[in-house]
């Protein structure tokens, strides 16, 4: 059965409960894709269910040429789509998400993209636009930037409130970067802008955590044989979620606590949690498990001495540098981090880990290492793991095989992983990512060592003795 408006009311499993038909679009989302869709469109899902919450509807909007097939998709379903809980016992909980109420791709049309942000209505503006994608270097008019910041312009002239500007992307400080761009855009395009911004218009820090895979030619399979659904795209992602968002927000917000979102005064010692612990976890595992041979995350995060690893690194490297975090027990944390990897109803691929090092690892792993550096805390487990990304980007494994490195910056970092074997330290010379790292004695005494273990042993034995003699 096509999933659609009209067969709605045919769908068996959970599906909404709420006129679609008149819920007014509250929240415009720039980069639907499956994060977003497993998360912040869940929790609207939740607050509409509730019936109270109904000018609070999502327009998605996506700016790029791939997003034309997500706008193609939102059509053909009248922004329906279902959500699938992959639990660890291999059994699935289904859902029909009924949030997005409309679709825009804004190169058909950036004007009415433009004049939907810029309507009174139109009360928050949150992205998920990864985390490379704050830079404004080539953004122009049609850009995330152009088209918000334009909007922005019309509700200055026309005496209205700014919406707020919510980045749900995995960046420290991600209300700050979303700041620091969109004012620094509307000072080039609109000189009369960022000063109206900067006292009207909130951008709250916000914490969000939920694994979500790319969506597999198995889960459309699974929502069409298994809950009889013809959905083009389907979201499959883990039982587990979780958001903190800070109570700062321009002109009103849903209640988001009563659906499970934690609001408070300052995300920053939940952030740092997470992307010290959690996200800078998958990098410690992803590159030597793919050198390991490894595909599945599960798989890897299943072997002893791949979770011995990750607990180490979260114990001794990453937990020293975070803040006091109310209301977490952060050992219970750590732990169902790992049980959270190790999760085979998932089937996360290590390569969806290893994409984009260049924007994750910075924004991640560095930071751990530079206040440990500091401090006096450890570094060489933290390091190690750069070695395994430096090696990894040579773009062969240990079996010969070829790697396809995907990353902005393959073209670059990938010449200079293939000359570490004549130069070793020319992969953190790189100065752009790793500041200077390659002047730190401490750092890269253990990050030259981890190196040639992984050339000479190999990526198991290179943990083996890390677990041994760190």
């Amino acid at each position: 059965m096509k999933l659609n408006d009209e067969n709605l009311p045919q769908v068996s499993i959970a599906k909404p409960g709420y006129d679609r038909g008149e819920i007014g679009i509250g929240i415009v989302h720039f980069g639907v894709g499956g994060f977003h869709r497993a998360h912040q469109a869940m929790y609207v899902d939740r607050l509409l269910e509730l019936g109270d919450a109904g000018d609070w509807g999502i327009c998605g909007v996506g700016v790029l040429p791939g997003d034309r097939r997500m706008a193609d998709v939102m059509d053909a379903q009248d922004g329906l789509y279902t959500l699938l809980a992959l639990r660890a016992d291999g059994g699935r909980e289904a859902r029909v998400i009924g949030s997005i109420v409309d679709y825009r791709f804004a190169p058909d049309d950036p004007e009415g993209v433009i004049e939907l942000i810029a309507a009174p209505s139109t009360r928050i503006v949150s992205l998920t636009i990864t985390e490379g994608g704050y830079s404004i270097g080539d953004a122009g008019p049609d850009s995330v930037f152009g088209l918000v910041t334009a909007a922005l312009e019309r509700r200055r002239e026309r005496g209205l409130p700014s919406p707020t500007i919510v980045s749900c992307d995995n960046i420290e400080g991600n209300g700050d970067v979303a700041r620091e761009a969109f004012t620094a855009y509307a000072e080039k395009a609109h000189p009369d802008l960022a000063g109206w911004m900067a006292e009207h218009t909130r951008f709250p820090n916000s914490m969000v955590d939920r694994i979500t895979p790319a969506t597999s030619p198995e889960v459309i399979e699974t929502v069409r044989d298994e809950f009889g659904i013809d959905d083009e795209w389907p979201v499959a992602a883990e039982p587990f979620t979780a958001w903190v968002l800070e109570d700062h927000f321009s002109d009103g917000r849903p209640r988001f606590e009563d659906v499970g979102v934690m609001v408070v005064d300052d995300v920053m010692p939940y952030e740092l949690m997470k992307l010290r612990l959690l996200n800078a976890g998958h990098q410690a595992l992803c590159y030597f498990a793919y050198l390991a041979g490894y595909r599945l995350v599960h798989d890897a995060a299943g072997d002893p001495l791949f979770a011995t690893f990750l607990k180490r690194y979260m114990d001794e490297e990453g937990t020293p540098t975070l803040l006091p975090v109310p209301g977490i027990d952060l050992p219970e944390y750590k732990e169902t981090a790992i049980e959270r990897f190790a999760n085979p109803g998932v089937r996360d691929t290590i390569v969806r880990l290893c994409f984009g090092s260049s924007d994750r690892i910075p924004q991640w792993l560095l930071p751990v290492v530079r206040e440990n550096l500091k401090s006096g805390a450890p570094v060489a487990l933290s390091a190690a793991v750069v070695a395994s990304w430096a090696r990894y980007a040579e773009g062969v494994d240990e079996q010969g095989e070829p790697i396809d490195v995907q990353d902005q910056l393959a073209d670059t970092l990938v010449p200079l992983a293939k000359s570490q074997l004549e130069n070793p330290t020319a992969f953190i010379e790189n100065t752009a990512l790793f500041g200077d790292l390659a002047e730190q004695p401490r750092f890269v005494e253990a990050y030259l060592w981890a190196l040639e273990s992984l050339h000479q042993n190999g990526s198991r034995a290179t943990l083996e003795q890390l677990m041994t003699t760190s």
